[in-house]
């Protein structure tokens, strides 16, 4: 019997992350897996010596998938099969989460804050399926080891998570503040880019000479987030994996700012929201309990389950009960364009 072969459509680092629990599941199902790295953001040092990618559309037409998974938004139609659309965050609230593109037959969401939008657009559209599965990259953040560095000490931990976007990044805001207060305070700061950030804000976090300030390169996400006691950020779609710890998050100018954060305007309220933080209410608990429920409600680490019997699942219906896709003319011609692919 022919193995089932799949797809892994990547454009940024961040893809590994979230594709990987997927990847083992289907090898341990004795399927196949192809990564096509599309782009020049994809560090491909970072494959194994058992992961297979290529960057040849060619390739990937003749690997012949029954489905490709996709973090990102968007994948040109003429790689056969399912187009399946995993996502590459938690925040919804940014521009253009809930944007059809016309590329996805199925969309995998996360928990209600997204699922119900989703398919309400599938109602409207008609041409592509939502189910809700959990988010595969969170499948072992319950069960990650806390990082540990040699110089750790018993206070506490904050992780200054902040995003990539120049509009909503709070790395230049906080840099002199958060050198201030490692001067002041024994906490212990952890810094985790993103791995688009900038990389002048990245040099320069990296020169502070502060013992109590660590940028870290050298660990996942999980770890981190099971390290810190409190996190400081913007918009970051990270937020949402620190608050399903039940752990609370400083951000500055969040763009929809709920009741589960501690939400700042301006650099210099940092202290005092840092020992709120470290110091959380009662009803601050309970607001990210019910955000953490609302986002992601799954804990049992088979979220890469659900994504792969819901694509098997669409699979064996075929288009049963959906509109044919649209021909997406435009956004394809451009990826043709950066592929340099025309054959027809």
């Amino acid at each position: 019997m022919a193995k089932a072969k799949y797809l892994f459509f990547i454009a940024d680092n961040y893809c590994f992350e979230i594709l990987r629990p997927l990847q083992r599941l289907i090898e341990s199902e004795d399927g196949e897996v192809l990564w096509f790295v599309f782009g020049e953001n994809v560090h491909c040092g970072t494959f194994s010596d058992d992961e297979t990618y290529t960057k040849d559309p060619e390739a990937a037409i003749r690997f012949n998938p029954i489905a490709s998974f996709v973090p990102g938004n968007l994948i040109p139609s003429f790689i056969p099969g399912l187009k399946v659309q995993v996502f590459h965050g938690l925040e919804w609230k940014k521009k253009g989460h809930f944007d059809i593109r016309d590329c996805f037959d199925l969309y995998c969401t996360q928990g209600d804050a997204t699922t119900t939008r989703f398919k309400q657009l599938a109602a409207e559209h008609g041409y592509f399926d939502v189910v809700e599965t959990g988010w595969p990259k969170l499948d072992g953040l319950f069960t990650s080891p806390a990082y540990h560095w040699n110089e750790q000490t018993s206070d506490p931990v904050i992780l200054f998570a902040p995003t990539f976007s120049p509009g909503l990044t709070a790395a230049p805001a906080l840099f002199e503040e958060i050198q201030r207060l490692a001067a002041i305070h024994p906490w212990q700061w952890l810094v985790k880019f993103h791995p688009k950030m900038d990389p002048d804000w990245i040099e320069r976090y990296q020169g502070i000479s502060a013992e109590n300030i660590r940028v870290v390169t050298d660990s996942d996400a999980a770890s981190l987030l099971q390290a810190a006691d409190i996190m400081v950020s913007d918009t970051s779609s990270i937020i949402g994996e620190f608050a399903l710890l039940g752990k609370p998050a400083v951000t500055l100018n969040n763009a929809e700012a709920g009741d589960y954060l501690i939400d700042i305007q301006k650099a210099s309220e940092l202290e005092a929201a840092v020992f709120s933080a470290l110091n959380p209410s009662d009803v601050l608990q309970q607001h990210i309990q019910r955000y953490a429920q609302d986002l992601h409600p799954y804990r049992d680490g088979q979220s890469a389950a659900r994504v792969l019997a819901a694509t098997q699942d669409r699979l064996a219906k075929g288009r049963r009960g959906l509109k044919k896709r649209p021909l997406n003319v435009f956004r394809n011609f451009k990826m043709r364009y950066k592929l340099g692919y025309w054959r027809w």
